[in-house]
């Protein structure tokens, strides 16, 4: 089973929108899937919010001990994908956990009571480099990397790099970079041909070869509150992701 972190301390890079949709891909091809939005922001939670979620509960409930995991996990519209959603208050959480003994270790300790009953567990993170971002990194296997096709993606990738390999080394040994995810990619674009290759160059091997295309469809179905896949099956964005999915299967 793989615990994947959707993660790059830059904003607006279509972080959530990967989170979202790569999970849904996995549950249409029937793979049990966990989807935490561990932002405080709580976009994937706005993003979802016509998908068929029926508990009130968020992921600060259980971070803070007011519930347990199991009891702020959502249904979704999909059969083989569950959601727990964030709030604001999870911004507290941060302070909260300052004074706590093995405090990365909080989302680990929660995620180990649920992680027999999925193959998949998706952690959407916050756009900083932060204590919540440090739990996720603990209580995961993988780190998925989306970055767009711009050529400011490539300065934060390198001290992302380091946090990686800081965790790994001090906290999390199993911890690895799953790839590399192209995003808001323009065939047209001379500079997106550009970023791509100089990714090709320094990070070969860890490179999705799926791309993750400019699309209105993907970018119009969180306003609809559901993954692009059940926005629109036949736009390229929800194909796109779908490909992604089946790269990780493989």
């Amino acid at each position: 089973m793989k615990i994947i972190s959707i993660l790059n301390q830059k904003g607006g890079v279509g972080k959530t929108t990967t989170a979202i949709n790569l999970a849904a891909s996995l549950a249409i091809l029937e793979k049990k899937t966990l989807l935490i939005d561990y932002d405080p922001q709580a976009n994937a939670t706005t993003g979802l919010s016509n998908f068929g979620l029926e508990n009130d509960f968020s992921i600060y409930e259980a971070m803070s001990g007011i519930k347990s995991i199991k009891s702020v996990i959502s249904k979704t519209n999909l059969e083989y994908m569950h959601f727990i959603k964030s709030d604001t208050n999870l911004v507290g959480c941060e302070v909260e956990l300052v004074n706590i003994r093995n405090r990365e270790k909080t989302l680990l300790k929660l995620i180990n009571k649920v992680k027999k009953d999925y193959q998949f567990i998706i952690i959407d993170c916050p756009p900083s480099l932060g204590l919540l971002t440090l739990n996720s990194l603990t209580a995961s296997t993988d780190v998925l990397i989306p970055i767009q096709s711009e050529f400011f993606a490539l300065e934060g990738l390198k001290s992302l790099q380091e946090t990686i390999n800081i965790v790994k080394e001090n906290i999390n040994s199993k911890l690895s970079i799953l790839g590399i995810l192209i995003t808001m990619h323009s065939k047209r674009l001379r500079l997106s041909k550009k970023v791509e290759n100089l990714l090709k160059k320094n990070f070969k091997n860890k490179l999705f070869k799926t791309k993750i295309n400019r699309n209105i469809r993907l970018a119009e179905a969180p306003d609809d509150g559901k993954p692009a896949i059940m926005y629109d099956v036949n736009c390229s964005g929800a194909k796109n992701y779908m490909q992604l999915a089946m790269e990780i299967l493989k």
